[in-house]
Order: C-alpha cells, then sequence, then structure tokens
C-alpha cells in the first residue's frame, strides 16, 4: 500500500474535472436540476479515476527500463547516452522521463515526453557535453506513465545510480591518428624528404653510386663484392616528445566553456596519440612550483593510459609558474635531445622577459615549441565600431595586447625558439599539424 501512494500521482485532467464539478455544485444552489448532474458527473470522475489507477497498477510490470551510459565521458565532446522504454501494457501509454543529470550540467529539469504503443519499445537518443574533468554522478530516471484516460500516474523508478569518470577529450583519437599519417605538411608549403645520411638508425648495405658519402663505406661488404659497397641510414624514427603543461592561474581562463588548461589537456592526449601512430615516443610533464606528473616518453602499449590517467587529475594551481623548476628537472631527467612542447600563456612582454632565461637554456639541449593562446574575446571586441568616446580607449587597450602576442612571437623567433600563438578552439588540429611540419622538415 505504501508503495502504490508513493507512486501514485493524479494528473492535471483529474483536476480540471474535479474544478467542474464544484462549479455544477455552485450553480446547482440555485438551480437543483444541476445539481443532481453535479453528483452523477462526481460519481462518474470517481469511478473512472478508479478504473484507471486499477488498470496502470494491476500489471506489476508494466514498463521497463534501460539507461545504457558510456564507460567515461570525453571531456569537450558530445557524449551519447540512450534510454530504452518497453510499453508491456496492452494499451498505448503517455510516458514522462524525468533524468537526474549531473550537477556538472547544471539542468534542473531534463524531461522527454512520448506516446508509445501497446507492446511497443521506445528508444531516446540525447548528448552531453562536459566542459569539466572528474566524476559525475548520474541518479535515477524516474518514469511518468499514464492510460489514454490519463486521470492518474504511475511512477517508476530506475535505480542505477552511476558514477561516470570524465577524461581529456578522446573520442577524437581516432581522427588525429589518421591525420598524423596524411599529409599534413604541405599545408605548409614543405615537402617531405627521406633524411639519408648520418642518423643513428641503419637502413642497408647498398651499391657506391656518385655522390654518396664516401664516408659511409663498408669495407666488409666492399671486400666479398668485389665493389664498392655503402650504409645507407634513414632519419631515426622513434623521437622523444614531450608535452609539457603550465598549471599556472592564467591557464585557468576560459574560452567556449573550457578552460585553457582542459584545452592543453585535450590537446596532449591527442598528440601523444598522433606522435606514437608515428614511431615516436610519447610523454608528459607538468609544472607550476614544482615539476609533477612526469612519465618518460616511451612507446608501449600501456603509454596511452598511462597519459590518459595523468591528464585526468591535472588541475590548476593558482599560483606563478616556476620556469627555473622546469628547467632544472628538464636539465636532469631529459638527457636526450627531445621536442618540447610547452603549453603556456603570455599575455604581455614583461611576463615573458622573465621566463626567457629559462626558455633559451631549455632551447639550448631540445627543440622546444612554445603554444600559447589568442585571446578570441579581444578579436571579437576589435571587430566592432566604437560608438563613444569610452569604447574607443577600450579599443586602443585591446589592440595593444593583440600587438604584444605578436611580438612575443618575434621574440621567440629571435632567439630561434619555435612557436605557435593559436586560438583555444584550434589548438589541438594545430599544434598536430606543427608536429608534423617540424617533423616533414627534419628538424625533430
Amino acid at each position: 500500500m505504501k508503495n502504490l501512494f508513493n507512486s501514485l500521482h493524479l494528473n492535471n485532467r483529474f483536476f480540471y474535472g474535479l474544478t467542474f464539478v464544484a462549479l455544477c455544485f455552485l450553480i446547482g444552489f440555485f438551480i437543483p436540476v444541476i445539481s443532481i448532474i453535479s453528483k452523477s458527473l462526481l460519481l462518474l470522475l470517481v469511478l473512472l479515476t478508479l478504473v484507471d489507477v486499477l488498470v496502470l497498477f494491476f500489471q506489476k510490470e508494466g514498463v521497463t527500463l534501460e539507461r545504457i551510459l558510456p564507460e567515461k565521458l570525453s571531456n569537450g565532446d558530445k557524449n551519447n547516452v540512450r534510454i530504452t522504454v518497453t510499453n508491456h501494457y496492452k494499451f498505448p501509454l503517455h510516458v514522462s522521463l524525468l533524468e537526474e543529470l549531473p550537477f556538472q550540467f547544471q539542468k534542473r529539469i531534463f524531461d522527454f515526453n512520448y506516446q508509445i504503443a501497446s507492446k511497443a519499445t521506445k528508444v531516446v537518443d540525447y548528448e552531453l557535453t562536459p566542459y569539466k574533468r572528474g566524476v559525475y554522478h548520474f541518479g535515477h530516471v524516474n518514469t511518468f506513465i499514464s492510460s489514454p484516460l490519463q486521470l492518474a500516474t504511475r511512477k517508476y523508478v530506475l535505480a542505477n545510480k552511476k558514477e561516470l569518470k570524465c577524461y581529456p577529450s578522446f573520442l577524437k583519437l581516432k581522427d588525429f591518428g589518421i591525420k598524423a599519417f596524411t599529409d599534413q605538411s604541405s599545408i605548409h608549403g614543405n615537402k617531405k624528404v627521406r633524411r639519408i645520411g648520418h642518423s643513428l638508425e641503419f637502413e642497408q648495405i647498398k651499391e657506391y653510386v656518385s655522390g654518396d658519402d664516401i664516408r659511409t663505406i663498408n669495407w666488409k661488404a666492399t671486400a666479398k663484392r668485389n665493389q664498392l659497397m655503402i650504409n645507407q641510414y634513414v632519419e631515426e624514427k622513434s623521437q622523444p616528445i614531450y608535452s609539457v603543461i603550465d598549471k599556472g592561474r592564467l591557464m585557468e581562463m576560459h574560452f567556449d566553456s573550457l578552460s585553457l588548461l582542459d584545452y592543453a589537456v585535450n590537446a596532449t592526449l591527442s598528440l601523444s596519440y598522433a606522435a606514437l601512430r608515428k614511431q615516436d615516443r610519447a610523454g608528459m610533464l607538468t609544472f607550476t612550483g614544482k615539476v609533477e606528473d612526469f612519465i618518460n616518453a616511451e612507446q608501449r602499449n600501456s603509454q596511452m593510459n598511462l597519459i590518459s590517467e595523468a591528464l585526468y587529475n591535472v588541475k590548476t594551481e593558482f599560483t606563478e609558474s616556476d620556469f627555473g623548476a622546469l628547467y632544472s628537472t628538464i636539465k636532469k631527467r631529459i638527457p636526450n635531445r627531445s621536442l618540447l612542447i610547452l603549453y603556456t600563456n603570455f599575455e604581455a612582454m614583461d611576463s615573458l622577459y622573465r621566463q626567457l632565461p629559462y626558455l633559451r637554456g631549455i632551447a639550448k639541449s631540445h627543440l622546444l615549441l612554445v603554444v600559447f593562446f589568442e585571446n578570441t574575446e579581444l578579436s571579437s571586441f576589435l571587430k566592432k565600431e566604437p560608438q563613444h568616446i569610452q569604447e574607443v580607449y577600450d579599443t586602443i587597450i585591446a589592440e595593444k595586447f593583440v600587438y604584444e602576442k605578436q611580438k612575443i612571437v618575434k621574440e621567440l623567433k629571435k632567439y630561434g625558439i619555435h612557436s605557435l600563438l593559436t586560438k583555444p578552439k584550434n589548438l589541438t588540429d594545430n599544434t598536430i599539424n606543427k608536429y608534423l611540419e617540424l617533423k616533414s622538415r627534419g628538424m625533430i
């Protein structure tokens, strides 16, 4: 009986009918005939409501529900969720689904309304786009069903609360893996060449032809074949690629619902996947006051899982980043020349000048690519025509900040440091393209 009252609800149609009967009773005070009709209408309403309740509750399992969630959520991407509702009654149902979403989505009411035929199944698909890494708690799916009379409603609860972890964007990894094997460098006007010469990876012994380097002559093979033979080398394929993520306070700026740190985290995961597909070794580290989450650049089956788990817990620390600690750690723990892709953000030349000695020190031993971000909100603001004097002043200040970013690019280039100034939403694509460009130019 307790379950009956907990799951029984009276619909608006019942209360509309009850209101109509009450009005008839009111008129019946003045017209006796209407009073008799009112009693009949009240009795009919009560009987129909009882019939509706009996019909809905007579069948124990009138409706079955199933919610299919992904194993994990992909940050910043559309994640598919499916709910299936099966009607076991012998009549059509009016169904309302109320989904209890995690609080991170900030959707207080998330419902669907459908009509399902007898013995039929309705499939409800919807998409969720998380903008924050972490744990998401999914609650119940509350289902309210009504018969064609729609006087009463029965409530079903799908009691399968579930926790899902939201990881850095992984749904597009396959696309980025394909990109790694396409000639993206042609966009930049570079021609990919096969470097044959003094590399660390031996390829084959071949006959000497005019123009080959005589220093690579293999004298043993020459003696056996009675003709000049040389050792041929190719560019070493397995190069160490490190993603270096700045977790300082400037990386907490948000653009299109994602923070700069989240953009960097997503780009790191995709770049690591592309690098491994290109037979390079992928690694990563993060830093603020000290270096953390250090993963050695390796090429193994478990490398993507290691990087993904490390990125899952990366959070902004609201302090100034210590580039000196970064330089010291790289010097100690990364002895071999590597490609270091540093995700950070410089808003002005002064902030660059404070860290430039450390960046130059890193660039002496490694190929350093500094990735920082355009302020797209300032760019959008500059497209508007100023309407009054205050907007003119604001436009001048905005232009100064945009110009500072361009100066930072030129300053880094002056010291032989590669840079990439990109819009946050284009970070992943542009970083992978830059990596492929550097690789095609034989700089890695």
